[in-house]
């Protein structure tokens, strides 16, 4: 059995809020080196694997059209039902944490998206194959919600905030890898050769989390109460303004990011004739460019800048990025071509890694007596109004990406307006 996680949690918070000039000693510190590096990298894998599941397959969606003779709107359905699914279970998954633990709902959640997984790779239509993502989002679900109440059981305050941006380098890696791993795999085989390596992929991470990521919530902590509890629980955090602002906020700035995950395989490869390789190298780069402003926040900003003023600035970026998509795909310049697109595209990506570390960070730091139901209202949310904003990019075919820019327009300018309206950071001390 795998060392206790409550011991180590412990043991990390110790490290984070020891005096300057009062070191542990060396063997207890590197422990703690050890232990936080471990966790990182378990939490970091969960955290991962659902932008693994999606974008691995992002490449093979006009292949699957093809395949499945599905229209491309029906097999959009099945990242729409892959992320309704992870919305969803996150309800269900997050306060069955706070009440029987982090380790056992995860490793259940884990079995079954290994499964789910499997089936995908036999699906003969697009209703079954859509039918299969549900479960596996449904599944998958326990990985997001869990990692993040995890985090909130062993840290508090920057050292959160900094926490999370460093879940962005680990996590942001997937994205990076996936659509490349994706149009390497489509090389080989066909689009359920993708479903087999995720299923290699779920198998060695459940592995991981058995073997290595012990329990976080100690029994004296966790909530007794069934169903009704849970309610009111997540009640209690919905009456809150301003977690509820934050909530809003980072929802509404990922669906402007899953409008991009979602119809960039047909704008840059149907409508600006790019290669699944070519598309695979540009989806990457912009990950980097996530990846490296959410690393300038956690390394650089978090500590000296606070999180209202960061979230503010990504806010704004976005809201500009989409702006400046929306004139160039609706023919305002002419016919731009794919580079400054491409270039719009890597700007508001890139923002992200302001907005999101920094809006969970925010929402958590008011919730330490039920981080689970917190997270699962957190992923809920985003997942939802994503699978909303999903189909809606589509809405008027494969010949224009107009809609694509707008959907993230009103997502991210929706998202500046909540921010600002119910969290008014004005009006608060902010802390960090």
């Amino acid at each position: 059995m795998p060392e206790s996680g409550v011991s180590r949690a412990q043991h990390i918070r110790t490290t984070d809020t020891a005096p300057q000039g009062a070191p542990l000693p060396g063997k207890a510190t590197a422990a703690a080196r050890r232990t936080g590096l471990l966790v990182t990298l378990v939490l970091g894998g969960l955290t991962a694997l659902p932008p693994l599941s999606m974008d691995m397959y992002l490449p093979a969606l006009p292949a699957v059209t093809d395949s499945l003779h599905a229209p491309a709107a029906t097999v959009q359905l099945t990242l729409t039902a892959c992320l309704t699914g992870m919305a969803l279970g996150q309800v269900v998954v997050g306060p069955m944490s706070d009440r029987w633990g982090r380790r056992r709902p995860l490793l259940l959640g884990m079995a079954v998206y290994v499964l789910a997984t499997a089936l995908c790779i036999f699906a003969p239509s697009a209703g079954l194959l859509i039918a299969f993502r549900l479960i596996q989002g449904l599944a998958g679900a326990a990985g997001i919600v869990i990692a993040r109440a995890v985090v909130r059981d062993m840290y508090d305050g920057v050292a959160m905030a900094r926490f999370f941006s460093t879940l962005m380098l680990i996590s942001g890696v997937a994205p990076v890898i996936a659509p490349v791993i994706g149009g390497q795999v489509l090389r080989l085989t066909d689009w359920r050769g993708i479903f087999g390596v995720l299923t290699v992929v779920g198998l060695l991470l459940t592995f991981v989390v058995w073997k290595w990521l012990g329990e976080t919530l100690p029994p004296a902590e966790r909530h007794t109460g069934g169903v009704r509890d849970a309610l009111r629980t997540m009640r209690g955090l919905l009456a809150d303004r301003v977690f509820t602002g934050y909530m809003i906020a980072g929802s509404l700035a990922f669906a402007a990011l899953f409008a991009y995950v979602s119809a960039s395989p047909f704008v840059i490869q149907e409508i600006y004739g790019a290669s699944p390789q070519t598309f695979s190298l540009l989806f990457g780069i912009n990950s980097v460019g996530l990846i490296t402003v959410g690393q300038i926040n956690g390394k650089l900003l978090v500590g000296r800048v606070s999180l209202d003023k960061a979230l503010t600035c990504g806010l704004v970026v976005i809201v500009a990025a989409a702006t400046a998509l929306l004139l160039m795909t609706s023919g305002v310049f002419g016919d731009v071509g794919l580079v400054p697109v491409a270039a719009g595209l890597f700007v508001l990506m890139s923002a992200m890694g302001l907005a999101m570390p920094n809006t969970n960070a925010q929402a958590l730091m008011r919730t330490k007596h039920a981080a689970g139901s917190a997270s699962a209202l957190l992923g809920t949310s985003q997942f939802l109004i994503g699978a909303i904003a999903s189909p809606l990019v589509g809405i008027a075919g494969e010949e224009t990406a107009v809609p694509m820019a707008v959907v993230q327009l009103v997502c991210a300018a929706g998202a500046l307006v909540c921010f600002l309206g119910l969290c008014r950071p004005w009006q608060r001390p902010s802390a960090i």
